[in-house]
C-alpha cells in the first residue's frame, strides 16, 4: 500500500529523497573508506590521548587477530562490551565487527541481576569489562557462557606516565573500583598484544549479518535485544549524512561524546557518522560531574555535540557553561527524549546555535525523524522523516489517522530492526503486519508533514476520561522561574480515576506547592492541573539522562 510523503516538499535544500543503502556492504566497508581517506586524522580523544583513523585500524585488527585466534571464536559469536566512554570502547566495537562477530553493548552500571539477564540471554563468549565494574561481573560469570573476561582500566591506553597516575587515583585514592576474582581474566593491552602477533584471517561481513544486540526495555520489564545488521546501521549512516552533510565538513567535525557508546543514540550519531565524514569523537567519561564536563568543553574548540534534554538543562545551569568559547559549533542534536522549549529557547540564547530535536528508537538504529539542521527556532516537533523512511499515524484498530489527529506512530524504513533476539512473541508485539514497527509514542502530523510527540502512550493519564499528556505539563513547569527539573506522572483518585502528580526539582528553595499550582492554572485547563505537587533533591534517570516516570509512580511519595 502506497503511502502519501507531504515531508518531502519540506525538506531541506539538497536532501535525497532515497538513500542507498548498497553503496557499503557493511560498517567494516565504512571504516575502511574513513580509513583510507582520513588515515592521519584524529578519530577518538580521551583525556589528553588521541588516536588516529590509522591507530584504530591497526588496534581493531589487532584485537580482531585476538577473538579469531587466541580465542577461535565462529562467525556470529557474541563479544559483550561494559564500559564508559574510553578509547578501548572503539577499538573493541570495530574489532569485534571486522572479525565477522556481534557486538553486545553492556550498560556498566548494571546490577548483577540485570547484567547476568543479559549475558545469558545473549550467550556472548568474551566479555570486556572496566575494572571498576569488573565486581559485578565476577558475582555472575559462573553461570554465563562467557569464556574469557578482558578487564581494563580508564588510563590503559593513556600511556605513561599519564594512565598510571589516572589509574592510581582511580583505585586508590577515589577507591573506585571494589575488589573482584576472575581467575583467567587478561588486560586490554595483553588481548591486543597477542592478536598483533598472529595474522587476521580474512572475513567477509555481509549486510544482513547482526552487528548488533543492543538491549532495550530494561526500565519496563525484561531487556530484550533489538537485532541490528550491519545494513540497518549502515541505511542510518547514510539516512544521517545525507541529513547533515549540508552542514558538516569533511575531515573538520569534532564532537563532543557524551552520552555513551553503548546507547544506540551516541553509538550510531556520534561513534558512526561522524566516522564517515572523518570527524573527531571527544569522548567524555562522566558527563554527570557538570563541573568537570565544562572545564573539558572549555579546552575543546568543538563543532558539533549531541545529548538529551537534562544533560543539555545540567550544563546551563552550571557555572562556566557560558563563558565557554562558541564560535565554532554548528550542530547541536537533542534526543532520547523529548526536548523542552525553555531548555531548547536558554541554549540557542546561550550557544548562537538551535538545539535540533530528533527521534529514534534503539529498534531503528536509531534515527528516524529529524528536524532540519536550518531552523531558526525550535519549533517543539521531532522533525520530518529522514530519507528512506516512511511514518503513519495509526489508531488502536491499525487504522491511519489524517492529518492533525493524535495516534501511534508507526515507522517503515531500511533501518528497522530485524527483530527482538529469541522473542518471536515480543516482536510481534511492535511489528505489525504490513511491516510496520509501533513505536509505543502517541504523535501526530501537520499538512506539511512535521510529527509532534505527545507522549509515551503507557504514560499517558486518564483524568475523568480526559488524555493527559505528561509532556505539555512538563514543558509549562519548565519555563517557571526557581524550577530546574519537573516530572509529571498519574496517580490513582477516586473521583477522577488519575490525577496528575508533579515531582519538581527547585533552583528557588522558597518555592511552594501552592505557587506551583498557581502557576499552572493559567497556562492549563482544569482537568491537565496537578492534584499533587512533591518536591525531591533530584529525579530518578537512567545512565543517560532519561527520566523514569514509571519510578516516580512505584515510590513513596516525599514531602508534598
Amino acid at each position: 500500500m502506497s503511502i502519501e510523503r507531504p515531508w518531502l516538499s519540506s525538506y531541506p535544500q539538497g536532501v535525497p529523497a532515497e538513500i542507498d543503502v548498497a553503496e557499503f556492504p557493511s560498517i567494516v566497508s565504512v571504516l575502511d573508506n574513513a580509513i583510507e581517506r582520513y588515515r592521519d586524522r584524529p578519530a577518538f580523544s580521551h583525556m589528553g590521548k588521541v588516536l588516529t583513523y590509522g591507530e584504530i585500524d591497526r588496534l581493531s585488527r589487532d584485537f580482531a587477530s585476538y577473538l579469531l585466534n587466541d580465542r577461535k571464536l565462529k562467525k556470529g559469536d557474541r563479544v559483550a562490551l561494559m564500559m564508559p566512554n574510553v578509547l578501548q570502547y572503539p577499538i573493541a566495537i570495530f574489532g569485534v565487527l571486522r572479525a565477522g562477530l556481534t557486538v553486545v553493548n553492556t550498560n556498566p552500571l548494571y546490577t548483577q541481576r540485570e547484567l547476568k539477564h543479559q549475558l545469558v540471554d545473549s550467550g556472548a563468549k568474551v566479555l570486556v569489562v572496566l575494572e571498576n565494574m569488573a565486581h559485578t561481573a565476577a558475582a555472575v560469570i559462573g553461570e554465563t557462557k562467557v569464556e574469557q573476561v578482558i578487564v581494563t582500566s580508564i588510563g590503559e591506553l593513556l600511556g605513561f606516565p599519564k594512565g598510571t597516575l589516572v589509574d592510581f587515583v582511580v583505585k586508590y585514592v577515589k577507591k573506585m573500583v571494589p575488589d573482584y576474582a576472575l581467575p583467567g581474566a587478561i588486560g586490554f593491552r595483553k588481548a591486543l598484544a597477542l592478536g598483533a602477533a598472529a595474522t587476521l584471517p580474512p572475513v567477509t561481513v555481509a549486510s544482513d549479518d547482526i552487528a548488533f544486540l543492543q538491549y532495550t526495555g530494561g526500565t519496563t520489564g525484561v531487556a530484550k535485544g533489538a537485532m541490528l545488521t550491519h545494513r540497518n546501521l549502515v541505511a542510518n549512516m547514510q539516512q544521517a549524512s545525507a541529513w547533515i552533510g549540508t552542514n558538516a565538513k569533511p575531515g573538520e567535525e569534532i564532537i563532543i561524546t557524551a552520552l555513551p557508546l553503548y546507547h544506540i543514540f551516541a553509538l550510531t550519531a556520534n561513534c558512526l557518522v561522524f566516522m564517515k565524514f572523518g570527524g573527531l569523537n571527544h569522548l567524555i567519561t562522566n558527563p554527570r560531574d557538570m563541573p568537570g564536563f565544562v572545564k573539558e568543553l572549555k579546552s575543546v574548540r568543538f563543532t558539533a555535540i549531541t545529548g538529551v534534554n537534562t544533560l543539555f538543562n545540567g550544563l546551563l545551569n552550571t557555572p562556566g557553561f557560558d563563558s565557554i568559547d562558541f564560535s565554532s559549533l554548528h550542530l547541536t542534536l537533542g534526543g532520547g527524549m523529548a526536548v523542552q522549549r525553555a531548555v531548547a529557547e536558554r541554549w540557542k540564547k546561550t550557544t548562537g546555535c538551535t538545539l535540533i530535536e530528533a527521534y529514534g528508537l534503539t529498534e531503528t538504529s536509531p534515527a528516524a525523524c529529524m528536524n532540519p539542521l536550518d531552523l531558526k527556532e525550535f519549533n517543539g516537533a521531532i522533525g520530518l522523516p529522514i530519507p528512506s523512511t516512511l511514518a503513519c499515524i495509526k489508531d488502536d484498530d491499525g487504522r491511519m489517522l489524517p492529518v492533525g489527529e493524535i495516534g501511534e506512530l508507526c515507522l517503515k524504513g531500511p533501518q528497522v530492526m530485524q527483530g527482538y533476539w529469541q522473542r518471536p512473541e515480543e516482536t510481534a508485539k511492535v511489528m505489525d503486519a504490513e511491516g510496520w514497527l509501533h513505536t509505543g509514542d502517541m504523535a501526530k502530523m501537520d499538512a506539511a508533514g512535521y510529527f509532534y510527540i505527545v507522549d509515551r502512550k503507557k504514560d499517558m493519564i486518564l483524568v475523568s476520561g480526559f488524555n493527559v499528556y505528561p509532556n505539555e505539563i512538563e514543558d509549562v513547569l519548565a519555563t517557571m522561574p526557581g524550577v530546574l527539573e519537573v516530572a509529571a506522572v498519574g496517580v490513582p483518585d477516586e473521583k477522577s480515576g488519575e490525577a496528575v502528580k508533579v515531582v519538581v526539582v527547585r533552583k528557588d528553595a522558597s518555592i511552594t506547592a501552592e505557587q506551583v499550582k498557581a502557576f499552572c492554572k493559567d497556562k492549563l485547563t482544569g482537568y491537565k492541573l496537578p492534584k499533587l505537587v512533591e518536591f525531591r533533591t533530584e529525579l530518578p534517570k537512567t545512565n543517560v539522562g532519561k527520566i523514569l516516570r514509571r519510578e516516580l509512580r512505584d515510590q513513596p511519595s516525599g514531602r508534598m
